[in-house]
């Protein structure tokens, strides 16, 4: 049996799932990372090769600004330089954002990401918990989330696990209840790209209490990188900033952060895609009676019908099909036998309905 400490921490970690079960890493499908499968955009690849090409690229130290990539970036998310911040991740961006605003206490509505409750521990903030309803297919109620007083509250569009996005006016909603109690918004929007028109990051200036933190990694398909962004108010910004380590990002990770903002046709296309796809794969996922919650983004949150051991059902996959999913045993508060599965190719996404219905068959047998 698995136990929480022995499931992963987080998705795509394949070479330890591999020793851990004896089989190949190579033989494994992951459906565990939330990655765009049709990989970086095509310009990446060649602009990181010609950077090589040039010796300068790793003598010399990174941009200590970052002009261009934050140009880019503001470009891309509709906003002005001034407003951009980069790392090498969301937890610096989240761990500078906690220093510089001397925050004490969050509102942490779980389930959710599980670095946040990390970074929030580690940064020795009390943590508010509030309990989102799976029957409420964990919408955001600023209603019942004002009742919880703090300095800040911690929230994801779209959220993670479930995939469920808010639309921009109920977000806006939220962020003016907060405003009026004068609670910073920490709002994490890792897999907006999938759902752009709901991002609030053009909203900066009109919500001084708000904080928008994005990936440029994820959508974009190139995690081994490592970019991430924030954007907030000037004065908000500029504090942040003072809390972020020097160079924070590579030359290369730059470099191709740059080529694929610029990509304008892959975002569409991608965007486009995964609609499809993932419509596809929530319609044969609930051709097999699993519980399906309405996912914006390119992942998908579903339940065991009651009866099957998850713990049997994850190893059985990985162990007799080859396939890894992200077990969310370790989300907090998230009832039992709940599952995340990425959006990958038409082929892949067929090959993981095949081996559910496989699985789920054998364990109802015994």
């Amino acid at each position: 049996m698995a136990s929480l400490e022995t499931y992963p921490l987080h998705g795509g970690q394949l070479r330890q799932i591999a020793e851990r079960f004896g089989v190949p890493a190579s033989e494994l499908l992951d459906f565990s990372a939330n990655i765009n499968p049709s990989g970086p955009p095509p310009a990446v690849l060649p602009a990181l090769r010609a950077s090589l090409d040039d010796p300068a690229t790793l003598i010399e130290y990174p941009d200590l600004e970052q002009t261009d990539l934050k140009r880019s970036l503001a470009r891309y998310a509709g906003t002005k330089e001034e407003n951009v911040l980069v790392a090498n991740g969301f937890v610096p961006l989240l761990e500078a954002t906690l220093r510089a605003l001397n925050i004490r206490s969050c509102l942490l509505p779980v389930p959710a990401f599980v670095e946040y409750r990390k970074t929030l521990e580690r940064a020795g903030v009390k943590i508010v918990p509030h309990i989102l309803r799976a029957d409420a297919c964990f919408h955001y109620n600023p209603a019942t989330m004002d009742a919880q007083r703090a300095e800040a509250v911690l929230i994801a569009n779209p959220q993670n696990p479930s995939g469920v996005s808010h639309d921009s006016a109920s977000m806006c909603d939220l962020i003016g209840i907060a405003a009026k109690k004068s609670m910073y918004v920490l709002l994490d929007e890792a897999f907006i790209d999938y759902a752009p028109e709901n991002s609030l990051t053009t909203m900066i200036h009109q919500f001084p209490n708000l904080i928008v933190f994005r990936s440029v990694t994820k959508f974009h398909a190139m995690p081994g990188l490592r970019v991430a962004y924030a954007l907030a108010g000037p004065a908000l910004s500029a504090a942040i900033s003072e809390k972020l380590p020097p160079w924070p990002v590579t030359t290369l990770a730059s470099l191709a952060a740059i080529a694929a903002l610029d990509d304008h046709a892959y975002a569409v296309r991608s965007r486009s895609e995964n609609l499809t796809r993932r419509a596809a794969l929530e319609a044969d996922l609930k051709s097999l009676g699993l519980t399906i919650y309405p996912s914006a983004a390119n992942f998908l949150l579903f339940q065991l019908p009651s009866g099957i051991d998850p713990d049997v059902f994850w190893q059985y996959l990985i162990v007799e099909q080859r396939i890894v999913l992200r077990s969310c045993a370790n989300y907090e508060a998230l009832p039992a036998g709940h599952f995340r599965v990425a959006v990958r190719t038409k082929t892949e996404n067929t090959r993981l309905a095949t081996a559910l219905a496989k699985t789920l068959v054998h364990l109802r047998r015994g």
